[in-house]
């Protein structure tokens, strides 16, 4: 931060003696000392004389050395509050995004909008589909993608700091949101190669997105990142999040469980919806104000005497 130049008052102004008041004009007559045992105006004997106001009014106005102080004391409290505002300024950025958009690589035909998305060193790259060019790029201070997903509008990057980030996909604009999981940067960086399968856009349209981490699975809604509901490990198991596998709108995780016999308890199975078990009450996982839309086909349940408004809007399971 560049210091700014201060000034400080001079001991004597121009024209000031070193006693009394402003030095006189030059066709002034020159002062009389008063006599030795008569004081004149306050001053000591054999002290100088301080001339009156001249006539018609144009004498020197009176020093008056508190209001130069005050000037002065405002002036310096305005200089100091220059770097609190440029620092509030550059506070508006507290995950150290820094996101470029190309503007020179217009987008194509409405059919190759989405641009595709890969990691190059410390950041995140989005090139048009048929063309190649840069679209845009995301880079974050001191951290670097590990892994990415993506859905329609929708720009999902794990950082090796364990921060989730959901950019705009299309034109690079903006970064939606960020969301962090409690150990996910610890247990990433205990490992190479543990972002595979972090990230789980599940359907429908990637609505929501899965971050699964060896002590849970946590569910964003793509639209706003409200975490929607959480899924932990059960007791004495972790899940896996390398090993995976998709079939009709289902996300199979595995769940290693030391002891176990039986392969399917070591699966979990999740939707957009939450985790699928018999008899379940699906979420409330639309935005506020959006028109509820149906579970998938073939996933729930039917749903077909479920009130809205009963449904839950959000949802913690407890370890089994």
């Amino acid at each position: 931060m560049t210091a700014l130049p201060t000034t400080t008052a001079p001991d004597l102004l121009p024209g000031a003696r070193t006693r009394g008041g402003p030095q006189d004009d030059a066709e002034s007559p020159p002062a009389e000392s008063p006599p030795a045992e008569s004081p004149h105006d306050g001053l000591p004997p054999g002290g100088a004389r301080r001339p009156g106001p001249r006539p018609g009014g144009q004498g020197r106005p009176p020093y008056r050395p508190r209001h130069r102080a005050r000037l002065l004391r405002a002036a310096l409290s305005a200089a100091l509050a220059i770097p609190l505002v440029t620092a509030a300024h550059q506070s508006r950025h507290p995950f150290d995004d820094r996101l470029t958009v190309h503007t020179t690589a217009a987008p194509g035909p409405p059919a190759a909008q989405e641009p595709v998305l890969r990691t190059a060193g410390p950041r995140v790259e989005a090139r048009d589909p048929r063309s190649g060019t840069l679209r845009w790029v995301h880079e974050r201070t001191g951290s670097r993608p590990l892994a990415l997903a993506a859905g329609p509008g929708h720009a999902f990057a794990l950082w090796s700091d364990g921060l989730v980030t959901d950019t705009e996909r299309v034109s690079g604009s903006a970064v939606r949101w960020h969301r962090a999981l409690p150990g996910l940067a610890d247990w990433l960086a205990a490992g190479s190669g543990r972002a595979a399968g972090v990230l789980q856009p599940l359907a429908p349209g990637s609505r929501m997105l899965a971050v699964v981490t060896p002590q849970r699975i946590a569910a964003f809604r793509a639209g706003d990142g409200d975490l929607r509901w959480v899924l932990p490990a059960a007791r004495g198991c972790a899940f896996d999040p390398g090993r995976y596998v998709r079939t009709a709108g289902i996300l199979l995780v595995a769940q290693p469980c030391p002891g176990h016999t039986n392969w399917t308890a070591e699966l979990m199975a999740v939707d957009d919806l939450g985790r699928i078990v018999p008899g379940r009450t699906p979420l409330r996982n639309e935005l506020p104000g959006d028109r509820p839309k149906d579970p998938p086909g073939g996933v729930s349940n039917d749903l077909s005497d479920d009130v809205p408004g009963d449904r839950p809007g959000k949802a913690v399971a407890r370890p089994s």
